[in-house]
This record gives structure tokens, C-alpha cells and sequence, in this order.
């Protein structure tokens, strides 16, 4: 009986070192197949950064062909920020305020409007010295008050500030008297600049210089 038992025990842990090395190796199979899996991802990530980085480069080695070579303005609306380029040199970068992308409906629903700020290729069309703004309808609506029947009733002197670059639809690259609220998306879609910083770009620019707006 006791060779019997000791056989058995012998057996059992015999089994038991057995089993553990089956499951120690598989960990380490394991652990080796997941370390191995981890370099080879972080290798594909390595070179895909490497092969975006590249196209990147190419992209922008094709885009310098078409970059225009005169004086040109650039207005990224995501980033309220314009920049007066030529070629690509930065001549100045300035923070501004573009469209809220607001909507406002008239009492009835007869009219909307959605204040966005428009994107694509436009030129100077106009250059204007202490700019009078005719307020639209809309801006009556917006505070609430009635639609004037007299045309001097519409007639803002202040509003745009001391310069304005007109671009086409009513809308305009001017200054602003809310100087404090630049860097935000906050107009009904023309693009605020301070009178400062609008001076320099505004005596720059001329009839048709190009402007960008993405």
C-alpha cells in the first residue's frame, strides 16, 4: 500500500510538472507571438507615417506649382486666421472672426438666413475708406426691431471700422468695433479684422488680388 500510494503521488506530481511546463511554454508562446505581433504593428505604423509624410511632401511640392506668385490673401475660417502671402512667403498673419454659421428665420418662416462665411477663390472687387454699411433686413429682425421704410434708417457708419475689402454678395473683409471677440465664430459671414492690423493688408491688396477662403 505505501509503494502504491508513494507511486501514485510520484505520478500525480510528475503530471503536475508536466502540466506546468505545457502551460509555461504557452505563455511564453504566447507573450513571444503578442511581443512579436506589437512589432510588427508598431513597424506598419512607423512606415505608414513614413509613406503619409511622403505623400504629404509630394502633395505639397505639387501644390507649390500652382501657388500664385502676387500678392494673395488666404482666410482659414476654422482657425479665424488670415494671411497675406506672396508666393509663400507670409507678408503678415492676422487673427479675425468669420461666420457663425447661425441661422436666423424670420417671425412666419417667410425668410432664413444662415450666417457662413463663403469658401473658394474670390478677388478684391472694391477697397473702401471708412465704409458705410446699408443694414439688410435681417439685422432689424435679429434685434428684435421693425423693418425700417426709410432708407437713412439703414445707414450704419461705424460697424465696419475704418477700412473694407469688398469680395463679392455683400460680403467684405473689414474692421470691427468688437475687437475683443476676435478669434471667434461669430459674424453673419463677413470676416472681421482689426483696423490695425486691417491697415497693412488693406493697403496692400488691390483691385483683383486674389483671396482664399476654405
Amino acid at each position: 500500500m505505501t509503494k502504491t500510494k508513494s507511486l501514485k503521488a510520484g505520478t500525480a506530481a510528475a503530471a503536475g510538472v508536466f502540466l506546468l511546463l505545457i502551460f509555461a511554454g504557452t505563455m511564453i508562446d504566447i507573450r513571444g507571438r503578442s511581443r512579436s505581433r506589437i512589432d510588427q504593428t508598431q513597424a506598419e505604423t512607423k512606415m505608414s507615417e513614413a509613406e503619409l509624410q511622403k505623400k504629404a511632401k509630394a502633395l505639397q511640392n505639387r501644390l507649390a506649382v500652382f501657388e500664385p506668385q502676387s500678392l494673395y490673401i488666404v482666410v482659414d475660417t476654422g482657425q479665424n486666421k488670415l494671411t497675406l502671402k506672396k508666393g509663400s512667403e507670409i507678408i503678415k498673419e492676422v487673427v479675425v472672426s468669420c461666420g457663425s454659421g447661425g441661422l436666423l428665420e424670420e417671425p412666419g418662416g417667410k425668410r432664413k438666413w444662415i450666417f457662413d462665411t463663403p469658401r473658394g477663390e474670390f478677388s478684391v472687387q472694391s477697397k473702401l475708406v471708412n465704409p458705410t454699411w446699408i443694414k439688410p433686413d435681417w439685422a432689424f429682425i435679429e434685434e428684435g426691431e421693425k423693418i425700417p421704410t426709410n432708407y437713412n434708417d439703414r445707414i450704419d457708419n461705424d460697424s465696419l471700422g475704418s477700412y473694407a475689402l469688398g469680395f463679392g454678395d455683400g460680403y467684405f473683409i473689414h474692421g470691427t468695433l468688437y475687437s475683443r471677440l476676435l478669434g471667434r465664430n461669430v459674424t453673419h459671414g463677413c470676416v472681421r479684422v482689426g483696423d490695425m492690423d486691417l491697415e497693412s493688408v488693406f493697403r496692400a491688396a488691390v483691385l483683383g488680388t486674389r483671396i482664399y477662403i476654405f
